[in-house]
């Protein structure tokens, strides 16, 4: 018997069409995005840190000038470490010992950041100039009016400073170029509120904080005690010297350095 073929007559059949992924995608971007704005402050924050004078960077400059290893990456670090101390800016005069005289600690000017760090170091400034003054009084700046050396205070004044790096290391150009300058140099400085005659504030050059780490900062007092700052070209400067010591008085280790107090 022959079968009869038997006619469909319910809904056509529908075939699914595939769900769009786009929504999905568009959910994902919008929340990358919405991220990348609330993360971008916080990510500002840590690349500020890592590029100025803190703790960190201060640890990282001190291991970079241990690498250099001269006498002036040393000069450097010892200045660097000048900037942990709380110091109070005074232009007091005052009888000090001698030789390695100095006054409180916690007090001190421009000046006593240069002594103080060669003094880290093994050299005592305020022997070798009066020991130079002493025999060559008339060679350095008659600005006081004195008639002989003073121990107490001529290795605490700028012009004293400079005439003995000038006699005694060498002067070196002074350009807007900080390829000229390398860490661990002195530069002098004339400020706006200084007279020509007496100008002079004093400073070490020293690698910039974090990734600034090839830039030229200084360590200088100027009112605020002993700190770290991208100020090399920020006034004239008027006496670009280095001054490595002929005998040093003990061998340091920088790295053992305890912080000033």
């Amino acid at each position: 018997m022959k079968l009869k073929p038997i006619e469909y007559i319910g809904p056509t059949p529908t075939v699914k069409k595939p769900r769009s992924s786009a929504g999905g995608w568009l959910l994902i971007g919008f929340a990358a995005v919405l991220a990348f704005f609330l993360a971008r402050p916080f990510v500002q924050l840590v690349q500020a840190q890592q590029s100025e004078p803190n703790a960190t960077t201060l640890e990282a400059a001190g291991k970079q000038l241990d690498e250099l290893g001269t006498f002036g990456a040393k000069l450097a670090k010892a200045a660097l470490q000048r900037t942990e101390s709380q110091v109070v800016y005074d232009l007091t005069y005052r009888v000090i010992d001698f030789p390695n005289g100095d006054i409180p600690a916690d007090r001190g000017k421009a000046e006593d950041v240069i002594v103080r760090a060669y003094r880290t170091l093994g050299t005592d400034l305020q022997l070798l100039i009066n020991d130079d003054m002493s025999e060559h009084f008339r060679e350095y700046p008659r600005y006081w009016g004195l008639s002989e050396p003073d121990p107490n205070v001529d290795h605490r004044r700028t012009p004293n400073l400079q005439r003995f790096f000038v006699r005694h290391g060498e002067s070196l150009v002074t350009s807007n170029s900080s390829d000229d300058y390398e860490f661990g140099d002195i530069v002098v400085w004339h400020l706006p509120e200084q007279l020509p005659q007496r100008a002079g504030h004093i400073g070490i050059i020293v690698p910039g904080p974090g990734k600034l780490s090839e830039e030229k900062w200084v360590v200088h007092n100027n009112g605020s005690g002993p700190r770290w700052e991208n100020e090399l070209f920020s006034y004239p400067i008027i006496g670009h010297y280095r001054y490595v010591p002929e005998n040093l008085l003990v061998e340091v280790e920088t790295d053992a350095l305890a912080p000033v107090q």
